[in-house]
Parts: structure tokens; C-alpha cells; sequence
């Protein structure tokens, strides 16, 4: 059975540094997995007014994340914590009360030109994941210190010890994904 997994990509920006992340970690998955893209961006804020009639975006939103097997949730760290727009996806996808959409295998990474990376967005993250009863991915961790040009804008690691790194990151996330899921 191959693995799909889709991908949550915290910035909004079309020359995000985690959306480069994000096309490298596709590019680096084995061929029996397949990473798509959900895209967040469309979303309205949340609002538990439409818990009782969602609008069709936000139906659309729960489906593609109903046909994927895991989620990887690619962020930066805005403010010490995660940008608005990842935090509002969630709110969509957790809701209303009993629908929790988020209950798969779930991993966090990011990318920032800091040294400490997205430590702390993740930490965030991880414990909002975990509230919404995902499986979150404990080790390896991944902390990108991103630099100009270490990923191109293909998907292309110009680094190979980060092509390295990030190759095994999506291999020990799939060896997650696969035994949280055959449980």
C-alpha cells in the first residue's frame, strides 16, 4: 500500500522558505509515497458560528485531509509560536466537536535563517497536535537553519548533508506513519 501524506505549509507566502522545505521534502520522499500539498490559504477564519453549516472551502479542506494517511505540518516560527493562518487550519480541521479531522500520524519541520531554527513554533504545534489527538512524531526532530540557496526552488537540496538529513526524516516519519497506522 503506498503512503499518502499531505502537507500542511505554515507561510502563506508564494517564496516561503518552508515552502521550499516542503517541495524538497516531496522531492526526497521514496517513490512509494506520495506527498501532496493541502493548501491553507483559502480559509476563512474560523468561526464556531459555521460549526452548523461549514462553508464549501472548508468542506473541501476536511476532504483532502480525510484522503490523505498522514499529515506533515512544515512551519515557520512567527512570534515565538506558529503563524495565524496554521493555527486557524487546525481550528478548521478540529472542528465542529466530535469531526476531529487530525487524528493521523502527524510530524512537525521547519526552516528559519535562526540558529534555534523553529524550535519553539514546533513545541507549540506539537502540543496543539497532540490535544487534537494526532501521533506526533517524537525523533528526529527536524530544525532547519535555512541559508540562501540551500534549497532551490524545484525542491533541489544544494547541501548534501542536509539532502541526507532530510531523506531520513521523511524515511523514519513514513516508518511512523506506517506502524501508527497497521495498529
Amino acid at each position: 500500500m503506498a503512503l499518502k501524506i499531505g502537507i500542511f505549509i505554515g507561510s502563506l507566502s508564494t517564496v516561503s522558505i518552508n515552502r521550499k522545505l516542503a517541495q524538497a521534502l516531496i522531492r526526497l520522499a521514496p517513490d512509494d509515497v506520495e506527498m501532496v500539498e493541502i493548501p491553507i490559504g483559502d480559509l476563512p477564519l474560523y468561526n464556531h458560528d459555521f460549526d452548523s453549516a461549514y462553508p464549501d472551502v472548508a468542506l473541501a479542506f476536511k476532504k483532502a485531509i480525510a484522503e490523505v494517511d498522514a499529515l506533515v505540518y512544515v512551519t515557520p516560527e512567527y512570534n515565538r509560536s506558529i503563524p495565524g493562518a496554521l493555527k486557524n487550519a487546525i481550528d478548521w480541521a478540529s472542528r465542529p466537536w466530535g469531526q476531529n479531522s487530525l487524528d493521523k500520524p502527524s510530524a512537525t519541520i521547519g526552516a528559519s535563517v535562526g540558529p534555534i531554527s523553529t524550535a519553539v513554533a514546533q513545541q507549540h504545534l506539537k502540543d496543539i497536535l497532540l490535544f487534537s489527538n494526532a501521533t506526533v512524531l517524537g525523533q528526529p526532530e527536524g530544525y532547519i537553519q535555512f541559508t540562501e540557496g540551500l534549497v532551490a526552488d524545484d525542491g533541489e537540496v544544494t547541501n548534501e548533508g542536509t539532502a541526507e538529513f532530510l531523506r531520513g526524516w521523511v524515511a523514519a516519519f513514513v516508518a511512523f506513519a506506517e506502524k501508527q497506522l497497521a495498529r
